[in-house]
């Protein structure tokens, strides 16, 4: 590793910040209404969010550490009316209690059980999906066609960029690798045509791809890892499954909407020099010559893709297999030898681990701040203050809904900050007793953490944009700021009508 990547993954001033902090909270004298156990899990929270915010270390490393800190901390505190969650035979079913130490052993389980739902299998089996696309470079070839179809005019190519990004995002469980289909594309366009890479037109292109990328991160479930994290809480916590189809019924129309709302900022604010780039259909077209006929692996992905569509746009409808099942077994499909797309060799140094490392440790994570209190204890204090309880449910989700926006500036992953922010709202609507609008609210804060509209650091899908020198963080933030006005006004339009409509709240 070269000196400059290393400095990028290790600030030590950031790593000495987050001990100081730690230790800091485990100093202070503990209140009466919270147990010493759920004092180290928001200790450990709070490191956990400096080194997140700061990236310290990579993500992988901060989950191993995290590991750590639960076993010594978690393990070494007296069982304070902590659930038997834990697998605890002696206690036949009831709250452990009393100052016996948990031990490292039982804190170990806890440490790991984020590895323990299906949501990191659904996660692992999106990266093999997202990465079969890049293998056969089929999410290639549909963003070429779509692109080919749209033709030359500008605002016709922005109108193509934002369909690329919902279609792939039905076949594509990755942000990252959605971004990284079609921004390539669109560079080559630019570049073909000798416009400058510091020009509006590709400022234009390149940031509408990404935030449509973002858009529908939110309008469908399977489109990012965060959703997962945020589903995972919801079953575990509150005992109530999402299907795709649920998931789509809820989110779409906000994320239609906001597309159509994209291509009027964006066209608005960033106006190109250009109202036509010459010669673009042929070069799309010419590109897609140069990947040839459509491979038989192409073809075998393509059924494969399209049925998984099919099976979990389905579910509890015609079937009752849930979204991580489903993609598992199309997973196997596609390892398996002649009928498969791909080998493991293929694959295996392709897959990013880390990033199923540091999903279960997350979700792991938000599972020690719910069982131990924590995560209750510090929902009372903060939005306790507020006085959230006596005010209406749509103050709150508005109110809410802006502390999510401006502290997602502090983030440079949703997975992340669902983590640790879904197990907070969990239990705020235990202190609001939302009753059956508690599910509609988490759900609603989830589709907010999804926002990175504001900052090129908001998400990997905004940095690998950031990343080609197309355009300014000032460019990006005077486009962000209109799409994040307009989508929090239309979370708040749609929590007053649509989504009271059909019983989400």
């Amino acid at each position: 590793m070269s000196k400059s990547t290393e400095k990028k993954v290790f600030k030590p001033l950031w790593v000495i910040v987050s001990f100081v902090v730690l230790f800091g909270i485990l100093l202070l004298p503990t209140p009466n209404d919270l147990p010493v156990m759920a004092k180290c899990a928001l200790a450990i929270l709070a490191f956990a969010v400096i080194m997140w915010v700061t990236e310290a270390v990579t993500y992988p490393v901060s989950a191993v550490m995290i590991v750590g800190l639960i076993v010594l901390l978690i393990g070494f505190s007296p069982v304070q009316n902590l659930s038997d969650a834990l697998g605890n035979p002696a206690s036949n079913g009831k709250a452990l209690q009393g100052d016996a130490l948990l031990g490292t052993g039982n804190a170990l389980k806890m440490a790991l059980s984020g590895f323990s739902g299906s949501a990191v299998a659904l996660v692992a089996a999106a990266l093999f999906l997202a990465t079969a696309m890049q293998v056969t470079n089929l999410h290639k070839r549909l963003a070429l066609q779509v692109l080919s179809i749209v033709g030359n005019k500008t605002n016709r190519i922005v109108i193509g960029a934002i369909i690329v990004s919902i279609i792939l995002a039905f076949f594509v469980p990755s942000a990252t690798a959605r971004a990284g289909a079609v921004v390539p594309i669109l560079l080559g366009m630019i570049a073909a045509f000798n416009t400058s890479k510091n020009s509006k037109l590709a400022a234009l292109l390149i940031i509408t791809a990404v935030h449509a990328v973002s858009i529908w991160n939110i309008g469908i479930k399977t489109a990012a890892a965060q959703n997962i994290v945020a589903i995972g809480f919801i079953n575990k916590s509150m005992k109530q499954d999402i299907s795709w189809g649920e998931w789509f019924i809820y989110a779409a129309p906000w994320a239609i909407i906001m597309s159509v709302v994209l291509y009027f900022v964006m066209i608005l604010i960033i106006k190109p020099e250009e109202k036509e780039i010459e010669g673009g259909t042929e070069l799309v077209k010419a590109q897609l010559k140069e990947l040839g006929p459509i491979s038989a692996k192409e073809w075998r992905l393509i059924i494969i893709s399209v049925l998984l569509l099919l099976f979990w746009s389905t579910e509890k409808v015609l079937h009752p297999i849930d979204s991580s099942s489903i993609t598992v077994i199309a997973l196997a499909i596609m390892l398996t030898p002649k009928i498969g797309v791909f080998t493991w060799d293929e694959v295996e140094k392709k897959i990013p681990w880390g990033t199923v490392i540091v999903f279960g440790i997350g979700i792991s994570l938000g599972t020690v701040l719910l069982e131990t209190t924590a995560a209750q204890w510090l929902s009372d204090k903060t939005f306790g203050l507020m006085g959230l309880d006596h005010m209406p449910l749509i103050a709150t989700i508005a109110l809410i809904s802006i502390f999510n926006i401006l502290i997602h500036l502090g983030f440079a992953s949703a997975t992340s900050l669902s983590s640790a922010l879904i197990p907070v709202f969990i239990a705020l609507t235990q202190t609001l007793n939302l009753g059956d609008q508690a599910i509609g609210f988490v759900l609603i804060q989830q589709f907010v953490i999804s926002f990175g509209f504001l900052l090129p650091v908001s998400s990997p899908q905004n940095m690998l944009a950031y990343g080609t020198e197309t355009f300014t963080v000032k460019d990006f933030i005077k486009t962000g700021i209109p799409l994040t006005i307009i989508g929090y006004l239309l979370i708040i339009l749609m929590s007053m009508t649509y989504w009271k409509w059909i019983g989400l709240l």
